[in-house]
């Protein structure tokens, strides 16, 4: 993958989503940022932390295909455990994930084009 914007799609649900798979675009992730409009998914990783960041947000953590091992949400200054079989992580603001209905299990898909 490379940087840029996609489209996620979550079972009848598509969200904005923009892609951070350089070590630049990862490192800078959602800091200095007062909201996100959509999605942040850091590609690779497996896990995040929320220091210095302005407002709290929803962590999905994935696995290599797209598949759901977690969602936590994260205030400001905490540190994310890495989670095994993570390769990609999925950063939104605080609540937007429920209301997409992401959850454990589900398997999303990423376009790219």
């Amino acid at each position: 993958m490379r940087d840029g914007a996609a489209t996620l799609h979550i079972t009848g649900t598509t969200v904005p989503v923009e892609i951070a798979a350089s070590y630049r675009a990862r490192t800078r992730g959602l800091l200095g940022r007062d909201g996100v409009d959509g999605a942040l998914l850091l590609t690779p990783a497996s896990g995040v932390h929320t220091f210095r960041m302005r407002f709290a947000i929803d962590v999905a953590y994935l696995d290599r295909d797209f598949t759901v091992l977690a969602v936590r949400t994260m205030r400001p200054g905490r540190l994310g455990l890495p989670r095994p079989r993570s390769r990609h992580v999925l950063e939104a603001e605080a609540g937007a994930m429920a209301r997409w209905g992401l959850r454990t299990g589900l398997r999303v898909t990423i376009d790219t084009g």
